[in-house]
């Protein structure tokens, strides 16, 4: 019984560490200005960069064919101007507060939207996919962006802003961007519990090694195309 609770409680601990998971990679030591009206960057951090689920994603999904979308009411009612704009909330995600908050940009746009100019691009953007997660399954049962599509789609923004800025001086913006993850919880809410597919091959535990080994791979990825 006592063991149960352990692994129940590891588990529950778990969860929440990756629901909350937010890495950041940065060159920047500077201290943070709170946010402004109109953003304006006094620090090193040059722009951010986006990767994970539901939880980041500012509307990936509205682009590709998936059943996991969020553009319509009653999402997006505390967004500018009522707009649901595939944010899986009623306004802006964590990572619009933060990219705020240094000033970089009032928001966080999809890298998919075809509508973004060069200087959107080159402040940041989002590659997250709402259902995506670590386990290479978890996207497939929810026909979403995998992580690592969206480790491509980093590599086709860097070709990008060389073609505007040259390769030094997009290997310059690129060390001073902030990078930040959200992902995991689809892992488990999904493809473990809904759809118990990985529940026949790994207990509990196993998966949780599983799932943090997929994160290791993807920071050491990211780090290599960095």
């Amino acid at each position: 019984m006592r063991s149960h609770h352990r692994h129940s409680s590891s588990y529950v601990s778990f969860i929440l560490f990756l629901f909350l998971f937010f890495i950041s990679f940065s060159s920047s030591t500077s201290k943070l200005e709170p946010a402004k009206s109109e953003p304006k960057r006094k620090h090193s951090v040059s722009a951010i960069l986006v990767f994970g689920d539901s939880t980041v994603d500012p509307g990936n999904n509205n682009y590709i064919d998936t059943v996991f979308k969020c553009n319509f009411p009653p999402y997006g009612l505390d967004f500018r101007n009522k707009t649901p704009t595939g944010r899986f909330c009623n306004g802006r995600l964590v990572t619009d507060f933060i990219a705020s908050y240094i000033g970089v940009k009032e928001n966080v746009p999809p890298y998919l939207d075809p509508n973004l100019g060069i200087n959107e691009l080159i402040s940041g953007v989002s590659f997250a996919s709402a259902g995506s997660g670590y386990d290479p399954l978890t996207p497939t049962i929810t026909n979403v962006i995998d992580i690592p599509t969206q480790l491509e789609y980093f590599r086709e923004y860097k070709r990008k802003l060389e073609g505007k800025m040259g390769k030094q001086e997009m290997e310059k913006h690129i060390e001073e961007a902030m990078f930040c993850v959200s992902a995991g919880t689809n892992d488990f809410v999904i493809n473990y519990f809904t759809i118990p597919i990985r529940r026949k091959t790994f207990t509990i535990e196993a998966y949780q090694q599983f799932v943090i080994s997929n994160l290791k791979q993807f920071i050491q990825v990211k780090i290599l195309i960095s």
